[in-house]
Protein backbone atom coordinates (compact mmCIF):
# COMPACT_ATOMS: atom_id res chain seq x y z
CA UNK A 1 0.00 0.00 0.00
CA UNK A 2 3.07 2.64 0.84
CA UNK A 3 4.10 1.81 -2.49
CA UNK A 4 0.92 2.77 -4.14
CA UNK A 5 0.49 5.79 -2.35
CA UNK A 6 4.27 6.84 -3.52
CA UNK A 7 3.49 6.53 -6.76
CA UNK A 8 0.52 8.69 -6.86
CA UNK A 9 1.79 11.82 -8.43
CA UNK A 10 4.81 10.29 -9.66
CA UNK A 11 5.29 9.98 -13.46
CA UNK A 12 4.49 7.03 -15.22
CA UNK A 13 7.13 4.16 -16.40
CA UNK A 14 4.15 2.16 -18.19
CA UNK A 15 3.03 4.22 -21.10
CA UNK A 16 6.10 5.05 -23.64
CA UNK A 17 7.18 8.31 -24.10
CA UNK A 18 9.47 8.85 -26.90
CA UNK A 19 6.77 10.84 -28.99
CA UNK A 20 4.53 12.27 -25.82
CA UNK A 21 5.07 13.58 -22.51
CA UNK A 22 5.10 10.93 -19.97
CA UNK A 23 1.70 10.82 -17.57
CA UNK A 24 0.94 10.76 -14.00
CA UNK A 25 -0.32 8.57 -11.43
CA UNK A 26 -3.96 9.17 -10.33
CA UNK A 27 -6.57 6.95 -8.66
CA UNK A 28 -9.35 5.57 -10.53
CA UNK A 29 -12.49 7.30 -9.65
CA UNK A 30 -15.59 5.39 -8.41
CA UNK A 31 -17.52 3.76 -10.82
CA UNK A 32 -21.61 4.65 -10.98
CA UNK A 33 -24.02 2.51 -11.59
CA UNK A 34 -24.99 1.34 -15.13
CA UNK A 35 -28.01 3.19 -16.01
CA UNK A 36 -25.95 6.37 -15.82
CA UNK A 37 -23.93 5.49 -18.53
CA UNK A 38 -26.64 4.10 -20.80
CA UNK A 39 -26.08 5.59 -23.52
CA UNK A 40 -22.19 6.20 -24.04
CA UNK A 41 -22.13 4.15 -27.08
CA UNK A 42 -25.97 5.74 -28.76
CA UNK A 43 -24.07 8.15 -31.09
CA UNK A 44 -21.43 5.08 -32.07
CA UNK A 45 -25.24 3.06 -32.95
CA UNK A 46 -26.75 6.08 -34.43
CA UNK A 47 -23.52 6.16 -37.36
CA UNK A 48 -24.07 2.53 -37.25
CA UNK A 49 -28.09 2.98 -38.39
CA UNK A 50 -27.89 5.18 -41.63
CA UNK A 51 -25.03 3.35 -43.16
CA UNK A 52 -24.76 -0.55 -42.90
CA UNK A 53 -28.50 -0.77 -41.44
CA UNK A 54 -30.24 0.99 -43.47
CA UNK A 55 -28.65 0.90 -46.87
CA UNK A 56 -26.08 -1.44 -47.56
CA UNK A 57 -27.37 -4.84 -45.42
CA UNK A 58 -30.80 -4.29 -47.12
CA UNK A 59 -29.28 -3.58 -50.94
CA UNK A 60 -26.93 -6.60 -50.10
CA UNK A 61 -30.33 -8.00 -49.09
CA UNK A 62 -31.96 -7.58 -52.63
CA UNK A 63 -29.40 -9.42 -54.41
CA UNK A 64 -28.56 -12.18 -52.49
CA UNK A 65 -31.60 -12.85 -49.54
CA UNK A 66 -31.64 -13.21 -45.75
CA UNK A 67 -28.44 -16.33 -45.94
CA UNK A 68 -25.91 -13.94 -45.77
CA UNK A 69 -26.95 -12.18 -43.00
CA UNK A 70 -24.21 -14.26 -40.43
CA UNK A 71 -21.35 -11.72 -42.27
CA UNK A 72 -23.39 -8.85 -40.17
CA UNK A 73 -22.77 -10.89 -37.24
CA UNK A 74 -19.49 -11.76 -37.96
CA UNK A 75 -19.09 -7.85 -38.39
CA UNK A 76 -20.97 -6.50 -35.17
CA UNK A 77 -19.03 -9.26 -33.11
CA UNK A 78 -15.53 -7.54 -34.51
CA UNK A 79 -16.50 -4.37 -33.56
CA UNK A 80 -17.64 -4.99 -30.15
CA UNK A 81 -14.12 -6.99 -29.27
CA UNK A 82 -12.82 -3.49 -31.05
CA UNK A 83 -14.86 -1.11 -29.24
CA UNK A 84 -14.18 -2.75 -25.87
CA UNK A 85 -10.25 -2.86 -26.42
CA UNK A 86 -10.34 0.76 -27.71
CA UNK A 87 -12.22 1.39 -24.23
CA UNK A 88 -10.26 -0.46 -22.30
CA UNK A 89 -7.18 1.92 -22.72
CA UNK A 90 -9.49 5.14 -22.51
CA UNK A 91 -11.00 3.70 -19.05
CA UNK A 92 -7.35 3.30 -18.07
CA UNK A 93 -5.62 6.22 -18.74
CA UNK A 94 -8.11 9.01 -19.71
CA UNK A 95 -6.51 8.95 -23.43
CA UNK A 96 -7.85 7.85 -26.77
CA UNK A 97 -6.58 5.04 -28.29
CA UNK A 98 -4.97 7.55 -30.96
CA UNK A 99 -2.90 8.98 -29.12
CA UNK A 100 -1.91 5.60 -27.29
CA UNK A 101 -0.60 5.19 -30.70
CA UNK A 102 1.25 7.99 -30.72
CA UNK A 103 2.89 6.82 -28.28
CA UNK A 104 4.39 4.21 -30.37
CA UNK A 105 4.97 6.34 -33.70
CA UNK A 106 4.70 10.20 -34.09
CA UNK A 107 2.84 9.80 -37.72
CA UNK A 108 0.01 6.82 -36.43
CA UNK A 109 -2.02 9.99 -35.63
CA UNK A 110 -2.05 11.82 -38.97
CA UNK A 111 -2.06 8.72 -40.51
CA UNK A 112 -5.83 7.89 -38.79
CA UNK A 113 -6.88 11.49 -39.30
CA UNK A 114 -6.13 10.74 -42.87
CA UNK A 115 -7.99 7.49 -43.29
CA UNK A 116 -10.80 9.63 -41.19
CA UNK A 117 -10.80 12.35 -43.75
CA UNK A 118 -10.48 11.73 -47.09
CA UNK A 119 -13.27 8.50 -47.66
CA UNK A 120 -15.77 10.48 -44.91
CA UNK A 121 -15.61 13.61 -46.74
CA UNK A 122 -17.63 12.22 -49.81
CA UNK A 123 -21.15 12.94 -48.28
CA UNK A 124 -22.70 9.66 -49.07
CA UNK A 125 -24.75 10.10 -45.60
CA UNK A 126 -26.18 14.07 -46.62
CA UNK A 127 -27.02 12.63 -50.01
CA UNK A 128 -28.74 9.36 -48.82
CA UNK A 129 -30.66 11.36 -46.16
CA UNK A 130 -31.73 14.33 -48.58
CA UNK A 131 -32.99 12.24 -51.10
CA UNK A 132 -34.94 10.12 -48.49
CA UNK A 133 -36.32 13.67 -47.96
CA UNK A 134 -37.20 14.67 -52.08
CA UNK A 135 -39.26 11.34 -51.56
CA UNK A 136 -41.23 12.69 -48.62
CA UNK A 137 -42.22 15.61 -49.64
CA UNK A 138 -42.95 13.92 -53.06
CA UNK A 139 -40.55 16.00 -55.47
CA UNK A 140 -37.90 14.96 -57.93
CA UNK A 141 -35.15 13.36 -56.40
CA UNK A 142 -33.03 16.16 -58.22
CA UNK A 143 -33.72 18.63 -55.78
CA UNK A 144 -31.10 16.13 -53.30
CA UNK A 145 -28.02 18.54 -54.07
CA UNK A 146 -29.81 21.58 -52.70
CA UNK A 147 -31.53 19.81 -49.02
CA UNK A 148 -28.17 18.07 -48.64
CA UNK A 149 -26.04 21.28 -48.89
CA UNK A 150 -28.76 23.27 -46.65
CA UNK A 151 -27.98 19.85 -44.29
CA UNK A 152 -24.54 20.04 -44.18
CA UNK A 153 -24.51 23.75 -43.33
CA UNK A 154 -27.02 23.29 -40.56
CA UNK A 155 -25.03 20.26 -38.75
CA UNK A 156 -22.08 22.56 -38.60
CA UNK A 157 -23.82 25.38 -37.28
CA UNK A 158 -25.60 23.40 -34.54
CA UNK A 159 -22.37 21.95 -33.67
CA UNK A 160 -20.81 25.35 -33.68
CA UNK A 161 -23.01 26.63 -30.92
CA UNK A 162 -23.61 23.80 -28.82
CA UNK A 163 -22.35 24.51 -25.54
CA UNK A 164 -20.57 21.34 -24.35
CA UNK A 165 -20.84 19.34 -27.96
CA UNK A 166 -21.21 15.57 -26.29
CA UNK A 167 -24.42 16.42 -24.79
CA UNK A 168 -26.45 18.02 -27.42
CA UNK A 169 -25.33 15.19 -29.88
CA UNK A 170 -26.21 12.54 -27.65
CA UNK A 171 -29.34 13.86 -26.97
CA UNK A 172 -30.15 14.65 -30.77
CA UNK A 173 -28.66 11.08 -31.88
CA UNK A 174 -30.64 9.40 -28.99
CA UNK A 175 -34.25 11.03 -30.00
CA UNK A 176 -33.16 10.37 -33.71
CA UNK A 177 -32.44 6.46 -32.70
CA UNK A 178 -35.90 6.61 -31.03
CA UNK A 179 -37.30 7.45 -34.25
CA UNK A 180 -35.65 4.32 -36.32
CA UNK A 181 -36.61 1.97 -33.44
CA UNK A 182 -40.33 3.10 -33.10
CA UNK A 183 -40.64 2.33 -37.13
CA UNK A 184 -39.04 -0.47 -37.07
CA UNK A 185 -40.84 -2.71 -34.60
CA UNK A 186 -44.35 -1.22 -36.03
CA UNK A 187 -42.77 -2.44 -39.24
CA UNK A 188 -41.60 -6.06 -38.69
CA UNK A 189 -44.77 -6.60 -36.70
CA UNK A 190 -47.05 -5.51 -40.09
CA UNK A 191 -44.85 -6.57 -42.93
CA UNK A 192 -42.14 -9.04 -42.57
CA UNK A 193 -42.78 -12.93 -42.87
CA UNK A 194 -41.87 -15.82 -40.74
CA UNK A 195 -39.63 -17.19 -43.65
CA UNK A 196 -37.51 -14.53 -43.99
CA UNK A 197 -36.96 -15.37 -40.25
CA UNK A 198 -36.31 -18.30 -40.30
CA UNK A 199 -34.03 -18.02 -44.01
CA UNK A 200 -31.74 -16.32 -41.45
CA UNK A 201 -30.48 -19.68 -40.04
CA UNK A 202 -31.63 -22.02 -43.08
CA UNK A 203 -30.44 -20.21 -45.37
CA UNK A 204 -26.68 -19.27 -44.08
CA UNK A 205 -25.38 -22.63 -45.46
CA UNK A 206 -26.22 -22.22 -49.21
CA UNK A 207 -25.20 -18.47 -48.85
CA UNK A 208 -21.48 -19.16 -47.07
CA UNK A 209 -21.40 -21.97 -50.35
CA UNK A 210 -22.27 -18.93 -52.54
CA UNK A 211 -20.44 -16.32 -51.20
CA UNK A 212 -17.69 -16.30 -54.25
CA UNK A 213 -20.65 -15.84 -56.67
CA UNK A 214 -22.10 -12.67 -54.70
CA UNK A 215 -18.77 -11.19 -54.44
CA UNK A 216 -18.18 -11.28 -58.12
CA UNK A 217 -22.12 -10.26 -58.58
CA UNK A 218 -22.54 -7.54 -56.28
CA UNK A 219 -19.10 -6.84 -55.87
CA UNK A 220 -16.08 -7.26 -53.53
CA UNK A 221 -16.21 -3.62 -52.16
CA UNK A 222 -20.23 -3.79 -51.94
CA UNK A 223 -19.98 -7.19 -49.56
CA UNK A 224 -16.97 -5.63 -47.81
CA UNK A 225 -18.72 -2.14 -47.19
CA UNK A 226 -21.49 -4.34 -45.51
CA UNK A 227 -18.88 -6.12 -43.33
CA UNK A 228 -17.02 -3.08 -42.33
CA UNK A 229 -20.84 -1.27 -41.88
CA UNK A 230 -22.05 -3.69 -39.87
CA UNK A 231 -21.93 -2.00 -36.93
CA UNK A 232 -20.07 1.49 -36.73
CA UNK A 233 -16.66 0.93 -39.19
CA UNK A 234 -13.50 2.62 -40.32
CA UNK A 235 -12.74 5.18 -37.90
CA UNK A 236 -15.51 5.56 -36.06
CA UNK A 237 -15.24 2.96 -33.90
CA UNK A 238 -11.82 4.60 -32.34
CA UNK A 239 -13.83 7.87 -31.63
CA UNK A 240 -15.79 5.30 -28.99
CA UNK A 241 -12.32 6.42 -26.47
CA UNK A 242 -13.52 9.86 -26.88
CA UNK A 243 -17.33 9.48 -26.18
CA UNK A 244 -16.96 7.59 -23.04
CA UNK A 245 -14.30 9.83 -21.86
CA UNK A 246 -17.02 12.66 -22.36
CA UNK A 247 -19.57 10.58 -20.98
CA UNK A 248 -16.90 10.64 -17.54
CA UNK A 249 -16.20 6.82 -17.42
CA UNK A 250 -13.09 5.68 -15.82
CA UNK A 251 -10.12 7.82 -15.90
CA UNK A 252 -11.96 9.79 -18.77
CA UNK A 253 -13.75 11.53 -16.04
CA UNK A 254 -10.45 14.02 -15.11
CA UNK A 255 -9.86 15.04 -18.90
CA UNK A 256 -11.71 18.17 -20.68
CA UNK A 257 -14.53 18.00 -22.83
CA UNK A 258 -14.83 19.19 -26.16
CA UNK A 259 -17.20 22.26 -25.99
CA UNK A 260 -17.72 25.81 -28.21
CA UNK A 261 -15.48 28.15 -28.47
CA UNK A 262 -18.55 30.50 -28.95
CA UNK A 263 -20.64 29.45 -26.21
CA UNK A 264 -18.53 27.28 -24.08
CA UNK A 265 -15.48 27.65 -21.80
CA UNK A 266 -12.67 25.78 -23.34
CA UNK A 267 -9.42 24.69 -22.53
CA UNK A 268 -6.35 24.72 -25.06
CA UNK A 269 -4.08 22.02 -23.15
CA UNK A 270 -3.87 18.73 -24.87
CA UNK A 271 -5.95 15.38 -23.98
CA UNK A 272 -3.13 13.66 -22.29
CA UNK A 273 -3.68 11.69 -19.53
CA UNK A 274 -3.40 9.63 -16.24
CA UNK A 275 -2.58 6.48 -14.77
CA UNK A 276 -3.49 4.46 -12.01
CA UNK A 277 -1.53 2.19 -9.64
CA UNK A 278 -2.38 -1.46 -9.45
CA UNK A 279 -3.58 -1.42 -6.00
CA UNK A 280 -6.22 -3.01 -4.21
CA UNK A 281 -8.95 -0.14 -4.26
CA UNK A 282 -8.16 1.09 -7.91
CA UNK A 283 -8.55 -2.62 -9.09
CA UNK A 284 -11.61 -2.78 -7.37
CA UNK A 285 -12.34 0.45 -9.24
CA UNK A 286 -11.36 -1.35 -12.32
CA UNK A 287 -13.30 -4.24 -12.10
CA UNK A 288 -16.34 -2.22 -11.21
CA UNK A 289 -15.20 0.09 -14.73
CA UNK A 290 -14.84 -2.70 -16.70
CA UNK A 291 -18.28 -4.31 -15.88
CA UNK A 292 -20.44 -1.11 -16.66
CA UNK A 293 -18.38 -0.17 -20.10
CA UNK A 294 -19.02 -4.02 -21.24
CA UNK A 295 -22.63 -4.24 -19.74
CA UNK A 296 -22.76 -0.60 -22.05
CA UNK A 297 -21.66 -1.59 -24.99
CA UNK A 298 -23.22 -5.24 -25.34
CA UNK A 299 -27.21 -3.66 -24.85
CA UNK A 300 -26.86 0.07 -26.79
CA UNK A 301 -24.55 -1.31 -29.36
CA UNK A 302 -23.96 -4.81 -30.45
CA UNK A 303 -27.78 -5.90 -28.98
CA UNK A 304 -29.62 -2.83 -30.62
CA UNK A 305 -27.49 -2.77 -33.14
CA UNK A 306 -27.26 -5.84 -34.83
CA UNK A 307 -31.07 -6.82 -34.42
CA UNK A 308 -32.26 -3.47 -36.09
CA UNK A 309 -29.52 -4.43 -38.87
CA UNK A 310 -31.48 -7.81 -39.11
CA UNK A 311 -34.97 -6.58 -38.77
CA UNK A 312 -34.17 -4.13 -41.86
CA UNK A 313 -32.59 -6.35 -43.79
CA UNK A 314 -35.63 -9.17 -43.13
CA UNK A 315 -38.17 -6.04 -43.83
CA UNK A 316 -36.63 -5.43 -47.50
CA UNK A 317 -36.78 -9.42 -47.81
CA UNK A 318 -40.01 -9.61 -47.00
CA UNK A 319 -41.07 -6.74 -49.20
CA UNK A 320 -39.01 -6.40 -52.32
CA UNK A 321 -37.86 -9.96 -52.35
CA UNK A 322 -34.50 -10.29 -54.47
CA UNK A 323 -32.76 -8.36 -57.06
CA UNK A 324 -36.13 -8.61 -60.15
CA UNK A 325 -37.75 -5.68 -57.81
CA UNK A 326 -34.65 -3.66 -56.75
CA UNK A 327 -32.01 -1.28 -58.31
CA UNK A 328 -28.32 -0.85 -57.82
CA UNK A 329 -28.68 2.63 -56.10
CA UNK A 330 -30.43 3.97 -53.44
CA UNK A 331 -33.91 3.92 -55.55
CA UNK A 332 -34.12 1.02 -53.94
CA UNK A 333 -35.27 2.06 -50.83
CA UNK A 334 -38.56 4.13 -52.59
CA UNK A 335 -40.05 0.95 -54.36
CA UNK A 336 -39.13 -0.63 -50.75
CA UNK A 337 -41.58 2.39 -49.14
CA UNK A 338 -44.41 2.30 -51.90
CA UNK A 339 -45.04 -2.04 -51.43
CA UNK A 340 -45.51 -0.97 -48.06
CA UNK A 341 -47.57 1.76 -48.99
CA UNK A 342 -50.14 -0.36 -50.94
CA UNK A 343 -49.72 -2.93 -48.24
CA UNK A 344 -50.28 -0.87 -44.99
CA UNK A 345 -51.25 2.53 -45.76
CA UNK A 346 -49.78 5.28 -47.41
CA UNK A 347 -49.40 6.77 -43.98
CA UNK A 348 -46.68 4.54 -43.83
CA UNK A 349 -44.61 4.33 -46.61
CA UNK A 350 -44.56 8.42 -45.68
CA UNK A 351 -43.70 6.91 -42.51
CA UNK A 352 -40.57 5.09 -43.72
CA UNK A 353 -39.41 8.04 -45.70
CA UNK A 354 -39.35 10.41 -42.74
CA UNK A 355 -37.71 7.44 -40.25
CA UNK A 356 -35.33 6.75 -42.97
CA UNK A 357 -34.21 10.69 -43.08
CA UNK A 358 -33.84 10.62 -39.35
CA UNK A 359 -31.86 7.70 -39.36
CA UNK A 360 -29.16 8.90 -41.96
CA UNK A 361 -28.68 12.60 -41.00
CA UNK A 362 -28.17 11.34 -37.70
CA UNK A 363 -25.60 9.33 -38.94
CA UNK A 364 -24.26 12.25 -41.12
CA UNK A 365 -23.99 14.50 -37.68
CA UNK A 366 -22.09 11.07 -36.45
CA UNK A 367 -19.91 11.27 -38.80
CA UNK A 368 -18.78 15.01 -39.10
CA UNK A 369 -18.68 14.59 -35.28
CA UNK A 370 -16.21 11.44 -35.03
CA UNK A 371 -13.84 12.68 -37.74
CA UNK A 372 -13.51 15.91 -36.40
CA UNK A 373 -13.19 14.48 -32.81
CA UNK A 374 -10.27 12.46 -34.07
CA UNK A 375 -8.66 14.94 -35.88
CA UNK A 376 -8.58 17.44 -32.81
CA UNK A 377 -7.12 14.98 -30.60
CA UNK A 378 -4.67 13.46 -32.79
CA UNK A 379 -3.72 17.42 -33.78
CA UNK A 380 -3.45 18.83 -30.03
CA UNK A 381 -1.68 15.76 -28.33
CA UNK A 382 1.05 16.04 -31.36
CA UNK A 383 1.98 18.89 -33.18
CA UNK A 384 0.00 21.69 -31.46
CA UNK A 385 0.67 20.83 -28.34
CA UNK A 386 1.86 23.46 -27.61
CA UNK A 387 -0.12 26.04 -28.98
CA UNK A 388 -1.84 28.28 -26.87
CA UNK A 389 -4.54 29.42 -29.64
CA UNK A 390 -5.22 26.02 -31.16
CA UNK A 391 -7.52 23.94 -28.22
CA UNK A 392 -9.23 20.98 -29.11
CA UNK A 393 -12.09 22.56 -29.67
CA UNK A 394 -11.13 25.28 -32.24
CA UNK A 395 -9.57 22.69 -34.14
CA UNK A 396 -12.64 20.32 -33.89
CA UNK A 397 -14.92 23.41 -34.95
CA UNK A 398 -12.31 23.92 -37.81
CA UNK A 399 -12.55 20.15 -39.32
CA UNK A 400 -16.80 19.99 -38.99
CA UNK A 401 -16.47 23.41 -41.04
CA UNK A 402 -13.56 21.82 -43.72
CA UNK A 403 -16.18 18.62 -43.49
CA UNK A 404 -19.68 20.57 -44.53
CA UNK A 405 -18.56 22.82 -47.23
CA UNK A 406 -16.07 20.39 -48.95
CA UNK A 407 -18.71 17.57 -48.82
CA UNK A 408 -21.32 20.20 -49.69
CA UNK A 409 -19.26 20.78 -53.14
CA UNK A 410 -18.92 17.22 -53.81
CA UNK A 411 -22.42 16.53 -53.49
CA UNK A 412 -22.81 18.70 -56.64
CA UNK A 413 -20.64 16.21 -58.81
CA UNK A 414 -23.55 14.11 -58.92
CA UNK A 415 -22.43 11.19 -57.97
CA UNK A 416 -25.02 7.73 -56.72
CA UNK A 417 -25.06 8.09 -52.67
CA UNK A 418 -24.70 4.61 -52.92
CA UNK A 419 -21.10 4.79 -54.73
CA UNK A 420 -20.61 7.25 -51.61
CA UNK A 421 -21.33 5.13 -49.18
CA UNK A 422 -19.13 2.45 -50.42
CA UNK A 423 -16.05 4.26 -50.68
CA UNK A 424 -16.24 5.63 -47.83
CA UNK A 425 -16.61 1.93 -46.36
CA UNK A 426 -13.14 0.51 -48.44
CA UNK A 427 -11.16 3.01 -46.69
CA UNK A 428 -13.03 2.31 -43.28
CA UNK A 429 -11.88 -1.31 -43.84
CA UNK A 430 -8.08 -0.43 -44.19
CA UNK A 431 -8.28 1.70 -41.21
CA UNK A 432 -9.60 -1.05 -39.29
CA UNK A 433 -6.73 -3.32 -40.80
CA UNK A 434 -4.48 -1.00 -38.91
CA UNK A 435 -5.51 -0.34 -35.50
CA UNK A 436 -6.57 -3.82 -35.23
CA UNK A 437 -3.22 -4.62 -35.12
CA UNK A 438 -2.55 -1.48 -33.29
CA UNK A 439 -4.95 -2.12 -30.59
CA UNK A 440 -3.14 -5.82 -29.96
CA UNK A 441 0.10 -4.20 -28.96
CA UNK A 442 -0.82 -1.41 -27.05
CA UNK A 443 -2.95 -3.36 -24.93
CA UNK A 444 -0.62 -6.22 -24.47
CA UNK A 445 2.22 -4.56 -23.62
CA UNK A 446 1.74 -1.02 -22.30
CA UNK A 447 -0.63 -1.22 -19.92
CA UNK A 448 -0.06 -2.50 -16.03
CA UNK A 449 0.04 -6.29 -16.04
CA UNK A 450 -2.97 -6.93 -14.02
CA UNK A 451 -5.34 -5.35 -16.98
CA UNK A 452 -3.76 -6.13 -20.47
CA UNK A 453 -5.44 -7.68 -22.88
CA UNK A 454 -5.21 -11.35 -22.34
CA UNK A 455 -6.78 -14.83 -22.95
CA UNK A 456 -9.32 -15.37 -24.89
CA UNK A 457 -10.00 -11.43 -26.04
CA UNK A 458 -6.97 -11.78 -27.40
CA UNK A 459 -7.89 -14.70 -29.63
CA UNK A 460 -11.07 -12.30 -31.07
CA UNK A 461 -8.85 -9.63 -31.55
CA UNK A 462 -6.72 -11.50 -33.16
CA UNK A 463 -10.02 -13.30 -35.90
CA UNK A 464 -10.84 -9.65 -36.11
CA UNK A 465 -7.43 -8.62 -37.35
CA UNK A 466 -7.17 -11.29 -40.02
CA UNK A 467 -10.88 -10.76 -41.39
CA UNK A 468 -9.79 -7.47 -42.29
CA UNK A 469 -5.94 -8.47 -43.14
CA UNK A 470 -7.76 -10.89 -46.11
CA UNK A 471 -10.50 -8.18 -47.75
CA UNK A 472 -8.16 -5.63 -47.31
CA UNK A 473 -5.38 -8.12 -49.15
CA UNK A 474 -8.20 -8.92 -52.02
CA UNK A 475 -8.78 -5.25 -52.82
CA UNK A 476 -5.07 -4.84 -53.25
CA UNK A 477 -5.04 -7.74 -55.05
CA UNK A 478 -8.26 -6.80 -57.10
CA UNK A 479 -6.77 -3.32 -58.04
CA UNK A 480 -3.72 -5.04 -59.02
CA UNK A 481 -5.21 -7.08 -61.26
CA UNK A 482 -8.05 -5.46 -62.81
CA UNK A 483 -7.66 -1.97 -62.46
CA UNK A 484 -9.56 0.10 -60.60
CA UNK A 485 -12.88 0.13 -63.20
CA UNK A 486 -13.19 -3.20 -61.37
CA UNK A 487 -14.67 -1.59 -58.70
CA UNK A 488 -17.05 1.13 -60.03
Amino acid sequence: MAEATEKRGGWTTELPSKYLPPVQYRDLPDPQPLRRYIGASVILLATALGSGELLIWPYITTQAGVGLLWLAWVGFSAQYFLNMEIERYTLATGETAVTGFTRMWRWWGVVFILLAILPNTFPGWATSAATMFTYLLGISDSNYPIIATIALLAIALAVTLSPVIYNTLEKVEGVLVAIILVFMVFAIIIATDASSWTGIVTKAPAGAANLPRYITEIGVTAIFGAVVFAGAGGCNNLVQSNYIRDKGMGMGERIPRIVSPITGEEEAAPSLGYMFPTDEQNMRRWRGWWKVANQEQIITFYILGLLTLIGLSVLVNSVLGLSEKATSDISFVKTEAEVLGRQIGSWFELFFYASGFAVLLSTNIGVVDYVSRLTADSLKVSFLRESSFWSESKIYIAVVWLMCVVGAAIIWTGIEPLALLVIAATGGGFAMFFYSALLIRLNTRYLPEPIKLRGWRIVFMVLAFLLYAVFVLYIIYQMFTQGPASFA
